[in-house]
């Protein structure tokens, strides 16, 4: 089984946290999303990982290509570098990866998370995760016949089509019949919203009469801008409490400090005359004084003083003194 992750963009909406970092290396409850999320896929696949391939943008540098190598070794998996340069859309960017399009694959979108637990139909020649939702006429959903079986992809819907919206994960038994019809798609220059996309390949799948069928997932989070970053690294610490998971490192120094779980708290971080929590993520080195902070998301080696945080996202690095509450700091501020 291969893993195919496209994540060329650094992520706009996530600015300023992404002028340092793309964003699919933000942290979340201590781990990187990319990381996070190949970690779930597998564990969902429950098979042995042969490949993890990243598709990113040549300018996310040599560290954060070693990092990512290093996340599909800690799988037991070869992992594998491609490059889109040019945002020219999803089908684009796993055309990218064309090498290693072939046999048994998932392809995931590096901007989301997921909590699932369903057996893969390997019998189907794919299957598209999916999630109920309250308002599928904000998304792209699925149509599925008698049988349950998707036989249409709906972009918005104005009319109810059903309510199981695309999250963009999808397995391929053979992921080299999607390449060769996403290569006619570059072919024939079909373009969709200026761009090529998957899903024009996987309705040509579908018109060849091949079997598509939906997977449900219990959780979906996005770490598409700031809030919903910081509403996901709380859902994901609660998720991560019950499981039992140990997040709070043995070295970290505390005087007259007050953790609350749910919290993730890394190594060598100080608290002093503080209250941390619930739902707060502290990247290793920070210096928390004097503070109380809660749903919040802070990264490395950053410093805060006499501040009452509440939905707050603070980067690398940053200095930040003062009683702002709902604030998003990226990298290198400071604010006294």
């Amino acid at each position: 089984m291969k893993i195919i992750v496209p994540m060329a963009g650094r992520g706009s909406r996530l600015r300023p946290h992404t002028l340092t970092i793309p964003k699919p290396l933000i942290p979340i409850a201590g781990k990187p999303i990319v990381h996070r999320l190949v970690e779930d896929i597998a564990g969902v696949l429950n098979q042995d990982i042969e490949e993890v391939a990243f598709v990113i943008h040549e300018s996310f540098g040599k560290k954060v290509e070693e990092d990512l190598i290093a996340i599909a070794e800690k799988l037991g998996a070869k992992g594998t570098i491609y490059y889109q340069n040019e945002a020219l859309g999803t089908g684009h960017a796993i055309m990218c990866a064309k090498d290693s399009l072939q046999g048994p694959a998932v392809i995931a979108y590096a901007d989301t998370l997921i909590r699932a637990d369903f057996d893969l139909d390997t019998s189907a020649d794919s299957v598209i995760w999916v999630k109920q939702v309250d308002q599928p006429e904000a998304f792209g959903v699925v149509n599925l016949n008698a049988n349950g079986e998707i036989i249409e992809l709906v972009e918005k819907p104005k009319e109810f089509v059903s309510d199981l919206a695309v999250i963009g994960i999808y397995y391929f038994k053979d992921v080299a019949v999607l390449k060769n019809e996403l290569q006619l798609v570059l072919d024939n220059n079909i373009i969709h919203g200026g761009e090529y996309q998957i899903n024009d390949g996987i309705k040509q799948m579908m018109a060849k009469g091949m079997k598509f069928v939906p997977g449900k997932v219990d959780e979906w989070m996005d770490c598409g801008n700031k809030e919903v970053t910081v509403e996901t690294n709380s859902r994901m610490l609660g998720f991560l409490h019950q499981d039992g998971e140990s997040l709070v490192a043995l070295n970290v120094k505390q005087e007259n400090a007050t953790i609350i779980p749910p919290c993730y708290i890394a190594e060598d971080v100080v608290l002093i005359n503080t209250i941390v929590g619930p739902n707060v993520s502290i990247g290793k080195g920070c210096h928390v004084s004097d503070s109380t902070i809660k749903n919040s998301l802070i990264q490395t080696h950053t410093k805060i003083r006499n501040a009452n945080l509440d939905n707050a996202m603070i980067g690398n690095h940053a200095i930040f003194d003062g009683n702002f509450s709902s604030i998003s700091i990226g990298d290198y501020s400071i604010l006294e």
